[in-house]
């Protein structure tokens, strides 16, 4: 017969573990504070009221006329939850099952329970309906107008670039893939509309290096200095980094600012001096003309200010997994990088407190 080994007596020489004690959970926290809890810390110096009026807005929220039922999550702390999936690269289904196991989570969050945790379906509905109403580029908006309050916006200079943000891989015919390119995609499987829900025709594949990507592009606006994103925007993979840089120049930015850009760039000179900025662009060689070797030392100049933008890749995509897309539709790709987006700008914002408080104003 079976045996399972926990049932089995222990040897007295090894130590025995303690009974769970009714200070458990203060004792746990206790214990990862000291470890250094990172969402113990965003907590403290990041204050998620300052969403709710935009929440509340954007989900309509109403005086409930009946009594009747049970009452709506939180807004807020749905949003943390949102946070806290983002941060770690969470599935829906993972998100839920994470949060009821880990303290640490819970305690961020606000529940006490693992019954007051929100479920798969309710984490995806409220992501949906932010999704519809645009709610996380004004989220973008509102946690920017904080990092002005901390003096963290300044003008010494912006880094533009761009990383693929890559969607599963779409099965369609030679045809179909055709017609979606065309901008007829929405003609297709009209038959079938359980399959046509399930058809991505706002990406698109591109090749870069010679290899091949399907998908988005998150386009970003860095600060030279804070490392802090300032500004976006997302279009499908087969739009060229150069068709999106100069649009990005907007009202914040300060006339004559200087812009640093990769050789992807070449030819859009035009297009940030009509906007009043100083682009400062990585020389391009080209068959027959080499770069001379004076061009290349002013490239590796250059390219000292501009690598600091593959920082902020880096961290969006092996801490947090935001290149990657599991959604349908550029409306839910949009939302997407909003939301990475601004939960880099909050982690950022965490270690500028840690190792660069004296940029801090307030």
């Amino acid at each position: 017969m079976y045996s399972n080994s926990t049932n089995m007596k222990k040897s007295p020489k090894y130590r025995r573990n303690q009974s769970r004690s009714l200070f458990e959970k203060t004792q746990t926290l206790e214990a990862l504070s000291k470890q250094g809890n990172p969402l113990e810390f965003i907590s403290g110096i990041v204050d998620f009221e300052m969403f709710r009026p935009v929440l509340e807005a954007q989900l309509q929220a109403q005086e409930r006329n009946c009594k009747a039922g049970r009452r709506p999550i939180d807004p807020v702390l749905m949003f943390k939850v949102m946070f806290v999936q983002r941060l770690y690269g969470l599935s829906d289904e993972q998100a839920e099952y994470q949060i009821k196991d880990r303290t640490s989570f819970r305690d961020f969050i606000g529940v006490c329970s693992v019954d007051d945790v929100p479920d798969a379906r309710t984490i995806w509905k409220y992501r949906e309906e932010l999704t519809r109403t645009g709610a996380f580029d004004e989220l973008f908006k509102c946690f920017y107008g904080h990092l002005q309050s901390l003096g963290l916006i300044v003008n010494e200079g912006k880094i533009i670039d761009a990383s693929f943000v890559v969607s599963p891989r779409q099965r369609n015919t030679r045809e179909e893939n055709k017609a979606i390119k065309n901008g007829e995609g929405d003609s297709l499987w009209n038959d079938n509309p359980h399959k046509k829900s399930q058809k991505d025709i706002d990406a698109h594949w591109t090749k870069k290096g010679g290899e091949s990507f399907y998908g988005y592009k998150d386009h970003a606006k860095v600060c030279r200095k804070t490392k802090l994103i300032v500004g976006y925007d997302t279009t499908p993979a087969s739009v060229h980094d150069s068709q999106r840089g100069a649009e990005l120049v907007d009202c914040n930015d300060i006339e004559g600012e200087e812009f640093w850009l990769d050789a992807g760039y070449v030819g859009t000179e035009d297009g940030f001096a009509k906007r009043g900025v100083t682009p400062i662009i990585c020389e391009k060689g080209f068959r027959g003309h080499p770069l001379s070797d004076e061009q290349k030392q002013h490239n590796r100049a250059k390219s000292k200010v501009r690598c600091r933008v593959e920082h902020v890749f880096g961290f969006i995509e092996r801490s947090t997994g935001g290149l990657v897309f599991r959604g349908i539709g550029i409306i839910r790709a949009k939302a997407n990088v909003a939301m990475t987006n601004l939960t880099y700008n909050m982690a950022r914002l965490a270690q500028i407190f840690k190792y660069h408080r004296n940029w801090i104003t307030d």
